[in-house]
């Protein structure tokens, strides 16, 4: 288990990291979300020991990270955002110099070598350059440096930034399968990895935790009201304006004229479904519905609402 207690790290008179507390739990795939500047970094580099906090305290297991970070470090394998990698190395060379970096035995070098290999599919580039690799394939052996000693956990900072949609996609799935066997945490700014991936999901603002939260919590937290839009033929004004009479708690958001259409967009509290009562409604009078779409709340929208208002901090 991981524990944050209380982290801050200050930059002079910035506070990047605002004395956040949360709880990672064994086997839990971690989404940590939040716009740049937000903090996601910081956080991830005081847990690997890269940074130390300013104040607060990061424990995995019960050790302190800071007072044993030799202890600590061996449990972590970590892929920073922009992958460190010795291009002039051949995958093979480059795996066995970090396995030597973790004092791995000699003699059980070639045995962890074939499991991260077979893991991260790097069969067919393992005695190439590391300068002649695509991004797809330098994330992977990024993530095989980041696993070579088998650590309990996974630290993976924006690990498919740059990639292509299918690059995106297979290491979305070899995230999912380091999963299986590892706490894993996965920092991105991106909404669709966090919510391809993660079992919890953890919103970070301005260096301040704004929710945490399985997605469909996070989102069933924010649905306070729901969205119908309406495509109507033949609707007045003053017809529009009344429907509101047929049910106090709902109210009219948007009217936009097009030609003979009309597109109205209505909310109401999530706890009632007027949808029966305002077909009816434009029964009686004679209109002609195109179209009713409900909107539901997405984890696009919980993120905006979280991280919209004030902006990020100036330091990650």
């Amino acid at each position: 288990m991981i524990r944050i207690e209380k982290l801050k790290k200050s930059y002079d008179t910035v506070d990047a990291v605002k004395g956040i507390d949360f709880v990672v739990n064994d086997g839990e795939i971690l989404g940590f979300l939040g716009p740049n500047g937000a903090g996601k970094t910081t956080t991830l580099r005081m847990i690997t020991s890269y940074l130390s906090p300013t104040e607060g305290n990061v424990k995995i297991d019960d050790l302190d990270v800071t007072e044993n970070s030799d202890e600590t470090r061996k449990l972590i394998g970590y892929l920073p955002e922009h992958n460190p990698l010795y291009d002039d190395m051949i995958v093979y060379d480059f795996l066995e110099f970090v396995s030597k970096a973790r004092q791995i035995d000699p003699k059980d070098f070639p045995v962890r070598l074939r499991e991260v290999i077979d893991l991260c599919g790097l069969k067919k580039v393992i005695h190439r350059p590391i300068r002649e690799l695509s991004k797809g394939y330098r994330q992977r052996v990024g993530l095989a440096q980041a696993i070579i000693h088998d650590p309990k956990i996974l630290i993976l900072d924006e690990p498919t930034t740059g990639l292509d949609p299918n690059q995106i996609v297979e290491i979305r799935e070899l995230i999912k399968a380091l999963g299986k066997e590892k706490t894993v945490i996965i920092s991105s700014h991106i909404l669709q990895e966090i919510q391809a991936v993660a079992d919890r999901t953890i919103i970070i603002n301005n260096g301040e935790i704004a929710a945490d939260g399985t997605v469909e919590e996070l989102m069933s937290s924010f649905q306070g009201h729901t969205q119908l839009e309406l495509e109507l033929l033949n609707a007045s004004d003053e017809d529009i304006h009344n429907i509101v009479t047929v049910n106090e708690s709902i109210t009219i958001s948007t009217i936009e004229k097009k030609e003979a259409l009309k597109y109205v967009k209505l909310e109401y509290p999530n706890t009632i479904d007027p949808r029966e009562i305002i077909f009816d409604y434009a029964n009686r009078k004679n209109w002609k519905i195109l179209e009713m779409s409900r909107h539901k709340v997405s984890l696009e929208d919980v993120f905006r609402n979280l991280t919209v208002e004030g902006g990020a901090a100036d330091a990650k």
